[in-house]
């Protein structure tokens, strides 16, 4: 087991940089999060990152924002910027339910305390820094400030807001993740310095440092991809080119939501696309210019992100303190960034891209060791995934088509032609790992995509792959639960979500039962679902409970539509209209409305069954109530209560006779 000392952590306090031997610091970073020293975290991954290019970095993490600002002031002005990361999640996510209610703790904070940091921190952090230093350049990345980029629907104050720029009084933002053009832009701006160009600052010492003048000069020569400026009209680097996409200026948004939906269609679109054009948005009397991303990383550069030196622990000021993501995550590896899914309600693919970006088995392999190295490791992986855990070394089967493709899903509405759907590169990684001294068992924690593993692809190689994972997945890779996202019943609720049809979701779970069946393994397959999506009914949610009934399920999974920034659900909901057909939806928005669909979920419950016949009576549905609250005959066997029904008495042995079945009826 490896002994760490107080300087394997980047430094959060002046005593720890003067044990490095520093009088300087190039670049501070302050998060809101507590810092644990994980390819996890993000401020631990943009730190480390560039303290291998040679720059002094410093994390102040969660610093106070009360008083006198002391924490903003600790460490001094930097040579070339200051950076915000304000956590892994979205601040309000974070700290609200979607019921606007206080969660039970801050998953990221030290003994899940919710007064170490401020709602929207990005916001408070930069105006702080922007009233301490005014000639210093303030940069904002991580996921509240990369979906904010434009105007966006805001929850919790029920408005729509501007691209954060304009609150926050930032100069950049970068986008997405954030590696490459942090480092771009860090090497820029010390190549300047470097230089002596005219117009830098100088320090009482005459040492020459970046002030605002010189870093606009430099990202107007030559804009930095995946960033984000404001810029004054006359100002725009090349002016308004044919190429680029003009939206509705925000004010235009305020005054009519159908222009806010219009415009999403553009920014979806361009996040996804491989060669993306420049967004423009007025707001105000400035212009928002959003640089097109950089292409996907390669294996290399993502490699080198995960092979820094990171000591996986939080630092040594939480000492016996718990940090609830971190305990989650502790004993987990990431495999491979982005989804190609394209979920409506999920940010994955609007901040990870939707290209799949993997790691080498050799790179996956080293961190496995390195954990079996930890304290507490005690042979158990908690999770072997990714954003979805079943896409790694999945892509284009021809790259030039994927890079004119700008469909926001690749398996929606159908699984396209051009995917390699193969699960063979993600077996070998789980034989290799499992073959590890000091391995008992590997888990796969992340979601599954079951309309993967059911796909019928041309090729019979893929199909056998397919059918080995599936078996291998549920035999050796499950703690008992597998968790699932199935999302609804309602196929028409589900094409809104861009997810599949709820058929799928049956076949899967009368594979999954039968594999158990045939190995006499107890598990449970845990399904997730979502109420008050747009689209969604009162009479959608009393169908989801009668069929999740059907199949034996007392739903724990569950949770309320939570509009977030840049999502096609969000826009849906906050807008009225579609963004792609702009015609018009429903949408469950007053708290009543939400809590009548989720009250469905708990059907089972005695204190919910009044109010739900009362409903099942007024949506003139009372054929329902029996088939929720009548008593069918069950038998009992271990956790699960299984209803005998010639359906479920004897499973199809293999997907294909289950479509051979589906096929006779």
């Amino acid at each position: 087991m490896k002994t760490y000392q107080l300087t394997d952590w980047l430094p959060t306090t002046k005593k720890e940089t003067e044990l490095r031997g520093w009088t300087e610091l190039d670049i501070i970073l302050f998060s809101g999060d507590a810092y644990v020293d994980h390819p996890s975290f993000g401020a631990a991954v943009i730190g480390r990152l560039l303290e291998a290019e040679g720059f002094r970095v410093a994390i102040i993490p969660q610093p106070d924002w009360h008083g006198d600002f002391r924490d903003f002031k600790k460490l001094g002005r930097p040579r070339l910027w200051f950076g915000i990361a304000p956590g892994c999640m979205d601040s309000m996510v974070n700290k609200y339910t979607a019921n606007r209610r206080l969660r039970s703790e801050d998953a990221y904070s030290p003994d899940g305390r919710h007064d170490l940091r401020p709602e929207y921190p990005t916001i408070v952090y930069s105006n702080i820094l922007k009233q301490l230093y005014p000639d210093v350049p303030v940069i904002l990345g991580g996921i509240e400030a990369s979906l904010r980029r434009l105007t966006h629907y805001d929850y919790w104050k029920e408005t729509f807001k501007p691209c954060i720029l304009a609150e926050s009084k930032a100069d950049m933002i970068v986008y997405g993740m954030g590696e490459k053009p942090v480092l771009e832009l860090s090497h820029r701006l010390n190549e300047a310095v470097e230089r002596g160009i005219a117009g830098l600052d100088y320090d009482e010492n005459g040492e020459a440092r970046i002030g605002m003048e010189v870093f606009k000069e430099i990202i107007q020569a030559q804009p930095i991809p995946q960033t984000v400026t404001m810029y004054d009209r006359e100002r725009i680097p090349f002016g308004i080119q044919p190429a680029d996409i003009l939206l509705h200026s925000h004010e235009d948004c305020l005054r009519s939501p159908i222009h806010q939906a219009e415009n999403f269609k553009f920014i979806e679109e361009e996040s996804n696309k491989y060669h993306a054009n420049r967004i423009i948005q007025q707001t105000g009397n400035r212009y928002v210019v959003v640089n097109p991303p950089y292409p996907p990383m390669s294996q290399e550069e993502i490699d080198r992100s995960f092979d820094l030196p990171y000591t996986r622990l939080p630092h040594p000021k939480y000492k016996d303190k718990r940090i609830p993501a971190y305990e989650m995550i502790k004993f987990s590896v990431n495999m491979h960034r982005g989804c190609f899914g394209g979920c409506a309600f999920c940010t994955i693919s609007a901040h990870q891209g939707k290209f799949i970006v993997s790691r080498s088995k050799e790179s996956i392999l080293n961190e496995v060791k390195a954990i079996c190295e930890m304290p507490g490791f005690k042979g158990y992986l908690s999770d072997l995934g990714g954003p979805s855990a079943n896409m790694y070394g999945m892509h284009g089967k021809n790259i030039k088509a994927c890079e004119k493709c700008k469909r926001p899903s690749c398996i929606h509405p159908e699984i396209c032609p051009n995917l390699n759907t193969d699960h063979s590169p993600l077996l070998d990684i789980y034989h290799a790992v499992d073959a590890l001294p000091g391995i008992r068992k590997s888990f796969i924690g992340s979601g599954i995509r079951y309309d993967l593993l059911l796909h019928d692809s041309k090729d019979e190689h893929t199909n056998r792959a397919n059918a080995q994972y599936t078996r291998e997945l549920i035999t050796r890779h499950v703690s008992g639960r597998l968790k699932v996202a199935p999302e609804h019943t309602s196929d028409k609720v589900l094409y809104l979500m861009r997810k599949p049809s709820f058929s799928q979701f049956r076949e899967f779970k009368l594979i999954f039962d039968r594999i158990n069946h045939e190995e006499q393994l107890r598990q449970q397959i845990i399904p997730y679902f979502i109420s008050s999506h747009p689209g969604c009914t009162e009479e959608d949610m009393a169908e989801l409970a009668v069929q999740t009934k059907a199949l034996d399920f007392q739903l724990e999974q569950v949770q309320d539509f939570t509009p977030t920034p840049m999502t096609v659900s969000t826009e849906t909901w906050a807008t009225g209209y579609h963004p792609y057909t702009l015609e018009k939806v429903f949408s469950a928005r007053t708290p009543q409305e939400k809590l009548a669909q989720r009250m469905f979920f708990f059907w089972y419950k005695p204190e919910c069954q009044s109010e739900i016949r009362k409903e099942l009576q007024r949506i003139q549905r009372s054929d329902l109530i029996a088939r929720l609250f009548g008593s069918p005959y069950t038998k009992t066997t271990g956790r699960t209560r299984i209803p005998v029904t010639k359906q479920d008495a004897k499973p199809p042995r293999n997907r294909h006779e289950t479509k051979n079945r589906n096929k006779r009826r």
